[in-house]
């Protein structure tokens, strides 16, 4: 009776809260670039944010389709503001906020400016 009780008591405390957050998913930043005008040779710059639900994430960069730098993050939201921080410390802290008005969805940064949208 008593190992029945303590296996209640410990599965009980060991559920995860249940994040249904609507920044979870992918958010990307797509750049074009001209490299040669008398070539007409362009090159993309992608960013991509992985949002998951225990507030960590995936950010990766893409030159073309060559991943050239990618790193780990943690999010949090107060106040329906997003603040991303990432462990890199040439990576600044970013605060954003979700448009879901938009279509796509997108991430916007304090000024107005479009940081992601959603993939």
């Amino acid at each position: 009776m008593l190992a029945i009780v303590g296996f209640i008591a410990v599965s009980n405390c060991s559920r995860i809260p249940e994040n249904n957050d609507p920044i979870l998913g992918i958010w990307v930043n797509t750049e074009l670039s001209i490299e040669d005008t008398a070539r007409n040779s362009e090159t993309s710059t992608r960013e991509e944010w992985i949002f998951n639900d225990v507030y960590l994430g995936r950010y990766q960069r893409y030159s073309g389709n060559e991943i050239i730098f990618y790193t780990d993050f943690s999010w949090e939201v107060i106040n329906d503001v997003y603040t991303i921080s990432y462990p890199e410390e040439s990576m600044s802290q970013v605060q954003v906020a979700l448009k879901q008005s938009a279509d796509p969805e997108i991430l916007e940064l304090g000024n107005g400016d479009v940081f992601a949208t959603r993939k």
